[in-house]
């Protein structure tokens, strides 16, 4: 399968486009988030099937994509009827086996930062000179989320109770409210009227309108409120109503922004802060992320700043307004297209030529002077701006937060990326070829903390023509439990050679352990496998059964004898039992990782892989094919620990 294929296989919506916008193909998902079927999507301009208000933007992050760069941006898709759906959406280039260039649109999964989402409709009140808040059903609160500075110096706090609401509101105009809150009614209400007291006791004439969102994919359905202040008031009062709503917007903003920097889990998800928050948060138009990546400067942006040209080729040594604050530490400010070609003469021949003719650009290293340059972040004004001390200082405080958070994000990076090598390689090479048996293994390090761990399997010829099989889990996930593996399954090779039956195996190795005073302890089973007849002789040390699976579809558990882990009680002997398997038949071997977690019990996670395994071999698939796809199924459901799965499927 084409990997361009697997792109569209995701559960969230996704397409792939050509370089000039028409879409080639696209998920379920996506047709349904344009809201026609696939069938009536394919060949349009993606940009033709979204609202007129999207248009514009989806043309310039398929146009960023189509330049090899990447760029998101935020999407609402309304759906008839129901809650519109707002995601985040990046454009990617790919290229594809068969070497055509394609463009891949799909929404991003944003459930540890669902506010960014709602950016821009703050952006949009504020322009449009509404207010904006959210309620909360569950807690009876509205949460003031931003827009017009008159609206916002109306509430006192950003969360308010309901009670405190309807307080303030006529009670004449209190069904008005109770019908606005009511989410099921309609997607989006008509605009209504309310009259609201402040604290001093003015009064004030409300335009509120509610509306139903969905933020991101699998994410929740909230009820958020616009109002517009439909009352007359002095020049005075707007001003200094505005100036305290500016003051408070500011504070929220950048403590939400510091927020999800300090929590970005990945490169990827510090992307998707800087450039959902970083223009919104100092009133530019466009915003650019720009990192060094292996003394090369990879550029990001959210579609609102339009580079000239391709900037695949720069270099940190470049001449270049950019480049310089990296090397400096220092920020810039170019206030226009004037300034920039005064300072560097040659710049529009760059590979960053200026964006535009009536910009202005602030630009803020990631890093301090002195210390390696990691990138920097550039906010671009639709006219000449002038950032003022305290605007300079929180940006450049921002930006060394983002820089510590990739800074940590990518030194846990390449301890993951060191430990999964070193895992990797202690993992055994399984028989290639053993006549009457399919053997296959998976592996999938947890992913926390060094992403190694004490999973392992093993198999291999015995001296006699039989294959011995094991699988087990050492406690832990370090690099302690990962040595501690690798000698309990080289002790058992060696164990295995002189003395074949699984439960002398186990007696042996767990004599070894206690005898060495291990500080660890492991579960085990082993299997003694003959190719020929199918005689199966095994053993358990405290390890998850197995399961069994038929080529008809049905499916069970296997439960060995055996004795506790291994490691833990002196003079513990392993007593074993003998069976067959059948022609066309497998056993599922797992780690602990594949069939339990915090929301799965041990019985319903056996059953799950037992169903998964028979209708795999129901379905003709192998050995290998099976292991596949109970170790996606176990992947999908986000378990917190290593998986392992081994199977062995008798052919004849």
């Amino acid at each position: 399968m084409d990997a361009s294929d697997e792109l569209l296989r995701r559960a969230e919506p996704s397409a792939l486009l050509s370089p000039d916008g028409h879409i080639c193909s696209l998920n379920a998902a996506m047709a349904t988030a344009l809201g026609r079927p696939a069938e009536r999507c394919v060949g349009r301009y993606m940009w033709e099937l979204v609202p007129q208000s999207q248009r514009t933007v989806v043309e310039c992050i398929v146009a960023h994509a189509s330049k090899q760069r990447l760029a998101m941006r935020v999407l609402e898709f309304p759906r008839p009827g129901r809650a519109s759906l707002v995601t985040l959406i990046e454009a990617r280039p790919i290229t594809p086996a068969a070497g055509e260039q394609l463009v891949w649109v799909h929404s991003l999964d944003v459930h540890n930062d669902l506010k960014s989402l709602l950016i821009p409709f703050r952006l949009s009140a504020r322009s449009a000179g509404l207010g904006l808040c959210m309620y909360h059903p569950q807690v009876q609160q509205f949460e003031w989320l931003g827009g017009a500075s008159t609206v916002a110096a109306l509430f006192p706090e950003a969360s308010l109770s309901l009670l405190w609401v309807f307080r303030h509101v006529h009670p004449d105009d209190r069904g008005s409210l109770r019908r606005l809150l009511n989410a099921d009614a309609t997607p989006q209400s008509p605009w209504t009227s309310l009259r609201f007291h402040t604290d001093q006791g003015d009064w004030f004439h409300l335009a509120c309108q509610s509306r139903r969102i969905q933020l991101g994919c699998d994410g929740p359905e909230q009820v958020f409120g616009m109002i517009r202040d439909d009352t007359e008031h002095g020049a005075r009062q707007k001003e200094i109503l505005g100036a305290l709503g500016a003051a408070r917007r500011r504070a929220y903003a950048i403590t939400e922004f510091s927020s999800a920097l300090i929590t970005a889990a990945t490169e990827q998800e510090l992307q998707q802060v800087v450039l959902t928050r970083l223009a919104a948060a100092f009133g530019g138009i466009g915003a650019s992320l720009v990192l060094v990546d292996n003394g090369r400067l990879v550029v990001s942006s959210d579609a609102g700043l339009t580079w000239r040209a391709d900037a695949r080729c720069m270099s940190v040594d470049e001449r270049l307004p950019m480049a310089h604050a990296m090397r400096t530490g220092q920020p810039l400010f170019i206030s226009d297209q004037e300034e920039f070609l005064r300072r560097w003469p040659h710049g529009d021949a760059a590979p960053l030529p200026w964006p535009g003719l009536d910009l202005a650009m602030s630009i803020t290293p990631l890093s301090p002077a002195g210390d390696q340059p990691l990138g920097v972040w550039v906010v671009t004004h639709d006219s000449e701006h002038h950032p003022s001390a305290n605007e300079r200082a929180f940006m450049t405080t921002l930006a060394e937060l983002a820089g510590q958070a990739l800074a940590r994000i990518r030194s846990q990076q390449a301890r993951v990326e060191l430990a999964t090598a070193v895992q990797r390689d202690m993992l055994p090479t399984l028989p290639e070829r053993v006549p009457g048996l399919e053997i296959a293994a998976r592996y999938r390090p947890c992913g926390a903390g060094l992403d190694i761990g004490g999973d392992w399997y093993d198999a291999f010829v015995m001296a006699d023509g039989a294959v011995a099989l094991e699988i087990g889990d050492v406690q832990g996930h370090d690099v302690d439990a990962a040595a501690f593996m690798g000698q309990i399954r080289s002790a058992m090779r060696a164990i295995a050679a002189h003395e074949p039956d699984p439960g002398t195996v186990l007696t042996r190795t767990n004599e070894l352990l206690v005898t060495m005073d291990a500080p660890r302890f492991a579960s085990c089973t082993m299997l003694h496998i003959d190719p020929c007849t199918g005689q199966v002789t095994g053993t358990s040390a405290g390890h998850v059964p197995m399961v069994f699976a038929h080529q008809d579809g049905s499916h069970g558990i296997r439960r060995l004898p055996g004795g506790p882990v291994l490691g833990i009680l002196p003079d513990t002997d392993y007593p074993q039992e003998t069976f067959t398997l059948d022609k066309d038949t497998a056993l599922v071997m797992v780690t602990d990782g594949v069939v339990e977690a915090p929301d799965l019990s041990l019985d319903t996670g056996l059953e799950q892989t037992g169903t998964l395994a028979a209708q795999a071999l129901h379905n003709g698939l192998d050995a290998a094919e099976t292991a596949d796809r109970v170790l996606d199924a176990a992947v999908a459901m986000n378990h917190s620990d290593d998986l392992a799965v081994l199977v062995v499927r008798r052919t004849w």
